[in-house]
């Protein structure tokens, strides 16, 4: 059954900000690496090690946005990606999903974005079945919708399955996208963590030895990605506990240390540092 507050993306306004009447929240931090149309192409290979997005054509409005997107332009970029439709759909889906998990401040309005996210990536999933990249960014907006109503109850209402089939299906389709080793990792230990290793194993086919199998290959193919050092830390402390608790702090360390490649690394860089300091 759906949450109560679901909404198709039919009934909402095609604008990024269709939950929200205000401007979005700026990034704030300076220090951030700035690119324009031209400039971000050449970085691409590093800002798009996590799925190998192919890159746009230079000089095109796709090419400004992601320039906007990696300056921490979010808004911006959503609305860019929006008006362009095709490449501009994962656009538009990347920069609303990474803002609304990083930067919104409102609970209802991060869920209302998730949720844009996941049918916008889900109605482009099914007509393009073979593009990763909405299967990818559905399945993120699942997870973080999930958490953000609980994941026992997400669980219950199929999304879990759903998250997973997704994730697997990127995989099969693009053997190294790193994010979605890292994002099926981390599905795998919420899970164990919510209803234990047996019923999950049982129940929605995680293991513990499969999360730590995908989160290596995750980083082995983006060894530089802060949210996977990060993911991978929690998920030793939920299948482990104290026993690697040393590992996982290592972790964030490593994370907290890298120089970032644009404005979302900031924000995980950032992250990281709350971490060890918290």
């Amino acid at each position: 059954m759906p949450h109560p507050d679901f909404k198709p993306l039919s009934l909402m306004s095609a604008s990024p900000v269709a939950a929200n009447a205000e401007p979005w929240t700026p990034l704030p931090y300076a220090d951030v690496p700035r690119f324009d149309a031209r400039s971000v192409l050449p970085h691409w290979q590093r800002l798009h090690a996590g799925h190998e997005l192919p890159p746009p054509a230079e000089g095109t409005p796709l090419a400004e946005g992601w320039a906007l997107y990696h300056s921490g332009e979010f808004e911006r970029a959503a609305t860019i990606g929006l008006l362009h439709g095709g490449d501009g759909q994962t656009l538009a889906n990347q920069a609303t999903a990474i803002y609304a998990n990083y930067l919104e401040p409102r609970e209802a309005v991060r869920l209302s974005m998730f949720r844009q996210v996941i049918e916008r990536a889900g109605a482009q999933a099914v007509a393009e079945p073979e593009n990763c990249h909405a299967l990818y960014w559905q399945a993120y907006a699942l997870g973080r919708y999930s958490q953000g109503i609980s994941v026992a109850r997400a669980l219950a209402q199929g999304l879990g399955s759903k998250l997973k089939a997704a994730l697997e299906r990127v995989i099969a389709l693009q053997p190294r996208h790193a994010d979605a080793h890292v994002a099926l990792a981390a599905f795998h230990a919420e899970v164990i963590d919510k209803v234990g290793a047996l019923v999950g194993r049982m129940t929605y086919g995680v293991r513990a030895e499969t999360s730590i199998e995908l989160f290596e290959r995750g980083l082995e193919l983006h060894p530089d990605s802060a949210a996977g050092m990060m993911e991978y830390a929690r998920a030793l402390a939920m299948l482990h506990g104290e026993s690697r608790m040393g590992e996982a702090t290592q972790l964030f360390e490593k994370a907290a240390a890298l120089k970032p490649a644009d404005a979302r690394e900031r924000l995980d860089v950032e992250l990281a540092r709350v971490g060890l300091r918290d």
